[in-house]
């Protein structure tokens, strides 16, 4: 998969969060099969929620024992360890919700789309509208209120505040690429998976009845599992129209 950090809103305010693109199949472990998904979807929304759930909690237990989860303000009570025991019961007892929904438009405008993130910095020159008694003028979208369009004025030490939250500590990579897609086998990998899809798809035309190598029979997967299929038996259209007629006798 590719995973793509993107930090910032359009306020320029700090929103960390993670872009990834996942492919819908992957290269099997001897690397001579292309194994396709199980299901037509990515993840049981309802069994992610429950995941999200313990893991979050898990993590925020974690901070609290190593002292590094701060408890001030609104949240001072939760310094008593019996007061962030009832917390964390509560909310184990909850639904919590995540949300999903088909990709949209396809790979391509999905790529595009992630494209926008990738090399560039957290404001565009052509959203600066002016520079005026020491203050910031730009634009910027509302998306809790659909998106609506407006104008934004920061002084401009705020502006420059907002705007080194999301320049990256030296070293820290924005981009990462996992499984097949690593830099130092992602030209060879790449290359299998064409020839491993193009096998997949393809379906052999021979006739006549004869037992297939295991070789060959992983070109053949179930719809179902995904898993490799071993043809014991062909059968030419001759044969089949017998077979129907004694099962239908």
């Amino acid at each position: 998969m590719i995973s793509i950090l993107h930090t910032w809103g359009q306020n320029l305010l700090l929103h960390p969060h993670i872009h990834c693109a996942i492919p819908t199949g992957g290269i099997s472990s001897d690397h001579r099969r292309w194994i396709c998904p199980r299901y037509p979807f990515f993840l049981p929304v309802k069994i992610l929620s429950r995941v999200f759930r313990g893991k979050f909690l898990a993590g925020l237990k974690h901070l609290y024992r190593s002292k590094k989860l701060r408890c001030a303000g609104p949240a001072t009570a939760l310094a008593d360890s019996t007061q962030f025991s009832k917390l964390i019961r509560r909310l184990h007892r909850h639904d919590w919700v995540v949300y999903a929904k088909p990709a949209f438009g396809g790979p391509l405008q999905v790529l595009r789309y992630l494209g926008r993130y990738t090399h560039r910095v957290a404001i565009s020159n052509h959203r600066l509208l002016a520079f005026e008694q020491e203050r910031v003028t730009f634009r910027w979208k509302n998306y809790a209120h659909g998106g609506k369009q407006g104008q934004m004025a920061l002084v401009a030490t705020e502006f420059l505040r907002r705007f080194f939250l999301h320049v990256l500590p030296k070293g820290f990579v924005r981009i990462r690429h996992f499984g097949f897609l690593v830099n130092r086998s992602r030209a060879s990998s790449l290359e299998l998976c064409r020839q491993l899809l193009a096998s997949s798809s393809s379906a052999p035309a021979e006739t006549g009845t004869y037992q297939i190598s295991s070789e060959s029979s992983t070109l053949w997967h179930c719809p179902r599992c995904g898993a490799a299929m071993i043809v014991i038996q062909r059968f030419t259209a001759a044969e089949l129209s017998t077979c129907a007629y004694f099962d239908s006798s």
